[in-house]
């Protein structure tokens, strides 16, 4: 059966718009298309393919497993699923794990769990959940609503109540906020779709103490950057702040759908059977993908090149920049980087991707006024310096249109 970019348009549901080529398969940090063009991968299906696509030890893994036990009810357990929860506790504050299939799906467990933890230690006044403005959480009407961006959550009818949002690296809007009837607080260590903003290290401290006392749980959004994209294993670990609840997903699986809540075994205690539940968590297919990994990732090697790559983009990135003089600056950390775009550029983000993908480099936005770089944490220098040649005639295309 020949499908094109067309098809899209005749079967599926507009609420994308995806590039006129269509990807057929991928290698390393490189992708191909219907018509065998190559193209490098920056974008790494948004800061999911954490170790590129078709890593050959993922491959053998998926193989090995769908040879033996794709599923089961959660009326059983499995053991790709006990070990992957086992290394996840032994690498982290965490105690216990809860395994979904998504980073939407970990924060709606991880918001229910805060709730359901505070009606049962403290009664239903404390039902309060704050986050933060540009943050996002995922897609659920829940998490959509908890994310800072109304946009996202506008237009579907009345929206779950009592969640409140203030600025990110706000202290004294945040403290004027929390009080006791705030169960949880949720936000991301480093925000994503917000701009890639990191978190003062006062500010995230601040947030820490005013969660311990007030009472009310700490929630980390890790979904975008855990799994050694900050060059930690997760971004929590470099701030000196611990969470109560952690989610994970995205590189997790290193492209096989799956998310997990982490936390701690008293907080976990307030989730009895039947409170909570899903379908397809905690998959043997998925848990021994993600399990080989995270046991790839959380290695010394591998996490400090992430950020000797971090490095070598920022160089490269500057000599583009001195020359066309187009971003503020570029913030981030380890493989989650954001070229904010100067005043002469504003909104123009998706112009600058666009024109990218004509020069068959693939890579993200952040907003209107951010370009966003979340490759593989194990892409090749060679093919960093590759795809910011081809990001440069990018540049230059857009600078040369005006």
């Amino acid at each position: 059966m020949k499908v094109t970019r067309a098809t899209f348009d005749d079967v599926m549901v507009p609420n994308y718009n995806p590039a006129g080529m269509v990807p057929v398969r991928g290698e390393g940090s490189r992708v191909w298309d219907q018509n065998d063009a190559e193209y490098i991968d920056f974008a790494g299906g948004i800061a999911v393919n954490v170790l590129g696509h078709c890593h050959p030890e993922l491959v053998s893994a998926l193989k090995e497993q769908g040879e033996k036990l794709w599923h089961l009810s959660n009326v059983f357990t499995n053991e790709p699923a006990l070990r992957l929860a086992t290394k996840l506790t032994d690498a982290t504050f965490a105690e216990k794990v809860y395994f979904a299939n998504s980073g939407a799906e970990a924060n709606e467990a991880a918001l229910k769990l805060a709730r359901r933890w505070a009606i049962d230690k403290h009664g239903e006044d404390k039902n309060q959940i704050i986050a933060f403005n540009k943050g996002f959480h995922g897609r659920t009407f829940f998490t959509v609503t908890v994310g800072g961006q109304a946009a996202y959550s506008d237009g579907f009818g009345p929206k779950p109540g009592a969640i409140e949002h203030c600025d990110y690296n706000d202290l004294a809007a945040f403290e004027a906020l929390i009080s006791d009837k705030t169960c949880a607080v949720m936000m991301e260590p480093l925000q994503g779709e917000g701009g890639i903003i990191l978190p003062d290290a006062e500010f995230v401290k601040g947030v820490r103490e005013l969660c311990d006392k007030h009472n009310a749980l700490l929630i980390f959004d890790e979904v975008q950057s855990g799994v050694g994209r900050t060059g930690h294993l997760y971004a929590y670990m470099g701030l000196g702040v611990t969470p109560d609840i952690l989610t994970t997903a995205k590189s997790l699986g290193g492209g096989f759908p799956i998310g997990a809540m982490l936390t701690t075994t008293d907080i976990a205690s307030h989730l009895k059977p039947g409170t909570h539940g899903s379908t397809y968590g905690g998959n043997p297919l998925a848990c021994a993908v993600a399990e080989r990994v995270l046991d790839i990732i959380n290695q010394p090697e591998v996490l400090q090149g992430v950020l000797k790559k971090e490095a070598l983009f920022r160089e490269l990135l500057g000599a583009i920049n001195d020359k066309y003089q187009v971003f503020d600056e570029v913030r981030g950390q380890g493989m989650l980087l954001g070229c904010v775009l100067n005043e002469k550029y504003q909104g123009r983000a998706k112009d600058f991707m666009t024109a990218a993908t004509n020069e068959h480099l693939m890579c993200l936005v952040a907003g209107m006024n951010v370009i966003r770089f979340a490759p593989s944490l194990v892409i090749p220098d060679e093919d960093i310096k590759v795809g910011l040649a081809r990001f440069e005639r990018a540049v230059a295309a857009v600078v040369n249109a005006d």
